[in-house]
């Protein structure tokens, strides 16, 4: 390679430098510039009874009554002695 082509990369490569800087410094403006959305609403999620997420929370529902069984466990009739 000539000493001419050596200057003419060298050249290049600088002015390379200098575009990639200058796209950098206008995309870090651009992100400062947009409000940011890092509010706890925004990155929450519910589960619903079914297991999919949504972005509204569920509804309070009214716990049903279950219907409770009477075992006694500790009754010693059926013992075989």
């Amino acid at each position: 390679m000539s000493k001419n082509q050596n200057a003419f990369i060298k050249k290049q490569k600088a002015e390379l430098k200098r575009r990639k800087q200058k796209e950098k410094l206008e995309k870090k403006l651009a992100r400062k510039e947009q409000p940011k959305s890092g509010d706890l609403e925004d990155m929450m999620a519910y589960v619903d009874r079914f297991g999919n997420i949504t972005e509204t929370p569920p509804e309070e529902e009214v716990p049903q009554k279950e219907k409770s069984k009477n075992y006694n466990f500790n009754n010693k009739q059926h013992s075989n002695k």
